[in-house]
């Protein structure tokens, strides 16, 4: 049980990634923190894990764009828990568009979401990992945050920052024995694939040299890694779950 009694927030853990990040951790011995942005969608995902994987969990619903509400679910996790071990910043959302096209409230609220809701959290947190001398902080980036993509400049911008971010904050907190890191998804199946007809998934498998669309619990069990004990002398990295899209 690489995970057996650390407690982990992770944002977004209501569906998709999130949640798979969230089971493999409770397959571990975690106690976690469920967040969505609605409590119904948190306490269907905790109540779903708990009878799944007989674990220790609650939910907390979040709005990651506000300093406060980020700072309402660290007290929440602390005063459930008493400590935090992990942060796994998940939350996203995505609002596409051409650079021509984009409404300034589209790329002002992927931002928000995407990019300050990281700082927001990790600032949160920050203070109780700081006291306790050890954490682990896990950023969710993305390949098109490392390569750009047409359509995305918000999103794409967004994830770039988040690397800054990892990178910046892996300095800043190595003294206090926090390790921070990043994962960069390639293309997942997620319900923001589900979307795309099975025609454009296929053009979008042949460009992969694995020629197929990664698995949730492809970027969980990446996760788990970065947050354990074995990867204890890693930090400021962006580890990509791509199957090979960018080398």
């Amino acid at each position: 049980m690489k995970l057996q009694g650390k407690t982990a927030i992770i944002t977004g853990s209501s569906r998709g990634i999130g949640k798979a990040i969230a089971e493999v951790f409770a397959s571990e011995g975690a106690q976690l923190v469920i967040t969505g942005t609605s409590i119904k969608s948190a306490q269907e995902a905790t109540s779903e894990i708990i009878a799944k994987y007989n674990c220790e969990a609650i939910p907390v619903a979040v709005d990651v764009s506000k300093l406060e509400s980020c700072e309402a679910l660290v007290k929440a996790s602390l005063d459930n828990f008493s400590k935090i071990d992990i942060l796994v910043n998940n939350a996203g959302i995505t609002k596409d568009g051409l650079v021509l096209k984009i409404k300034e409230t589209e790329w002002d609220e992927v931002i928000a979401i995407n990019l300050k809701g990281v700082f927001n959290c990790i600032k949160a947190v920050s203070k109780s990992m700081f006291k306790q001398k050890h954490g682990r902080i896990l950023n969710i980036t993305s390949v098109v945050g490392q390569i750009g993509n047409v359509g995305q400049v918000n999103y794409s911008a967004s994830k770039g920052g988040i690397i800054a971010i990892t990178k910046t904050c892996a300095k800043e907190f190595a003294s206090r024995n926090i390790l921070v890191n990043a994962i960069a998804p390639g293309f997942i199946r997620t319900s923001m694939t589900d979307k795309l007809s099975e025609e454009r998934k296929l053009i979008m498998a042949s460009a992969i040299p694995l020629k197929r669309l990664g698995e949730v619990f492809d970027v969980a069990k990446a996760a788990l890694f970065l947050v354990c004990d074995d990867s204890s002398y890693i930090t400021g990295q962006v580890l990509s779950v791509n199957g090979g899209a960018y080398m």
